[in-house]
């Protein structure tokens, strides 16, 4: 299946950090949907990603989406850094890294690693859509959040 602009983006199912499954259709005709892949909790650049996030998240809420931090970390590794960082949105775990593949954000090798997801960002409208879509090989680079932010307020 294509994860590219204006395609529908593939359902999933992934643990949040409390261990309950969530379901990525459960929000379609209900809210916008921001996916943040990232590749590995604790790290700088992730953690200045998900705070910059943290602290945008009445802008995000103010345009009905929902934003979801997705990284191949456990759930419980994913449940210290959300409450180390004090972050205010869900972070699920791709573990088995079966939702990094279906969107095509895997690194092949990340310092020595294999599978580990690559910063990307996705907006999902209401209708299942994929609106916005940016990869990024250097894992330095932070995403556009203007980018996110500007299709989100064409969504409303």
């Amino acid at each position: 299946m294509s994860t590219y602009l204006d395609s529908k983006a593939p359902d999933f199912e992934l643990q949040n950090t409390e261990g309950e499954k969530v379901r990525l259709s459960d929000f379609r005709e209900k809210k916008n949907i921001v996916l943040l892949f990232f590749p590995l909790a604790f790290s700088g650049t992730c953690t200045e990603e998900l705070c910059s996030t943290r602290d945008n998240m009445k802008l995000y809420n103010s345009m009905d989406a929902k934003v979801f931090g997705i990284s191949v970390d456990s759930f419980f590794t994913l449940r210290a850094f959300k409450k180390a960082e004090n972050l205010n949105f869900t972070l699920l775990s791709d573990f088995n890294k079966e939702v990094s593949r279906e969107y095509d954000v895997l690194y092949d090798n990340y310092f020595g690693m294999e599978g580990v997801s690559k910063r990307a960002s996705l907006v999902i409208d209401k209708e299942g859509t994929i609106r916005h879509r940016e990869v990024l090989e250097d894992s330095g680079e932070l995403p556009d959040f203007d980018a996110i932010q500007d299709t989100l307020r064409n969504l409303s």
